[in-house]
């Protein structure tokens, strides 16, 4: 299993510019969770400071007991060890093909032998749906392939953590739902800790266990899926619906009497950009058949159910009915397929528990 990542009042700057500060979450260990936000709220500096590469002037940020703000060279490159991270724009050579760039990891930080490295190699390849395409070079691709090279890479070190920095930049919507159900597959596979940042909607509305947005140098919220999916926040729903009017601006916050302003123009009919309200929260993607069953599920639900009563109404309302249909679920498939006594773990045994009265 994956290992959580704790983060405790993290606070950058860039000089005298103020990146996000008092930042404060955990990771959930082997589950996949998400991070939103506009753009330039820091959330590709955040994941860069879970890995050491940018220093943070206050907090902590805890992997495997190891504080990587307070520990020396060598424990941080331990902790780096446990990483593989997909880059943005999949930071392939350009000069090796991609056999070359995902060994890349293993000739430079093991001692592994030739014979050792190209069996690992080919499996990750394999595994990505990159068979076959090993001795084919970055530009001669597509973008889709590329990010999916660049996912083969981070695996190849055996990560227990998986950072996805906009794993759908420069992809069309058909080869980001590809890649979205190519990661919870990893997930169900391995069962890393997955973090995606991204600005895709559809992604953050399927594909994750838990949820947060980074806004005015803050982090909104962090939890559950359904909390930021049911949440009443105007830049939470103004971002989910992808509306003009509300307190995201095109380059900079908005001020109170610019939102006025729009808010009198939306009551006067003008239309606010973006899609018709979503009610409710859409089901989340499944393992593709055939791959093991995600480990991340039961886990998550035993989690839930002790903050259940520390959550929004709204959320807890959504999380009960998530819970029910997966219950559903698994008992159609118990009796299609004839089984008997499933065991402790599966999830469609766990209690329901009840709504609290309000």
């Amino acid at each position: 299993m994956g290992v959580a990542i704790e983060v405790n009042g993290l606070t950058k700057s860039f000089g005298s510019s103020r990146i996000w500060e008092d930042v404060t979450l955990e990771i959930p260990a082997g589950e996949v969770s998400v991070l939103l936000g506009p753009s330039g709220t820091g959330k590709s500096v955040f994941l860069k400071s879970l890995i050491g590469l940018l220093r943070p002037e206050r907090g902590s940020v805890v992997i495997d007991d190891t504080d990587i703000l307070q520990c020396s060279a060598k424990e941080l490159y331990e902790i780096r060890t446990l990483f593989g991270v997909m880059f943005q724009d999949g930071a392939l050579f350009g000069s090796m093909n991609l056999f070359d760039n995902a060994a890349f990891p293993l000739r430079e930080h093991t001692k592994k032998k030739e014979s050792e490295i190209r069996d690992i190699v080919m499996e990750k390849l394999e595994l990505v749906g990159l068979g076959g395409d090993e001795k084919k070079f970055p530009g001669e691709i597509s973008g889709g392939m590329r990010k999916r090279a660049s996912l083969a890479r981070a695996l190849v070190m055996d990560p227990q953590i998986i950072l996805c920095d906009e794993p759908d930049s420069g992809l069309d919507p058909v080869r980001t739902a590809y890649l979205s159900q190519l990661i919870l597959d990893i997930n169900a596979q391995i069962d890393a800790t997955v973090l995606i940042v991204t600005h895709n909607i559809n992604i953050a509305r399927t594909v994750p266990d838990n949820m947060g947005m980074l806004f005015r140098r803050k982090l909104v919220m962090f939890g559950p899926r359904e909390v930021l999916l049911t949440s009443d926040e105007p830049v939470v729903k103004q971002f989910l619906n992808g509306r003009r009017i509300g307190p995201i601006g095109m380059s900079e916050e908005k001020d109170e009497a610019t939102m006025a302003e729009e808010q009198a123009a939306l009551e006067a009919g003008q239309h606010a950009g973006g899609v018709e309200e979503i009610e409710g929260v859409p089901p989340q993607i499944v393992a593709s058949p055939g791959m093991p069953e995600r480990k991340a599920v039961a886990r998550r639900q035993a989690r839930v159910r002790e903050i259940l009563h520390t959550l929004p109404t709204t959320a807890q309302t959504a999380i009960l009915d998530s819970m029910q249909d997966a219950h559903e679920y698994a008992a159609a498939e118990f009796t299609a397929n004839g089984r008997e006594g499933r065991s402790d773990n599966d999830p469609s045994t766990l209690p329901i528990p009840a709504q609290p009265q309000h």
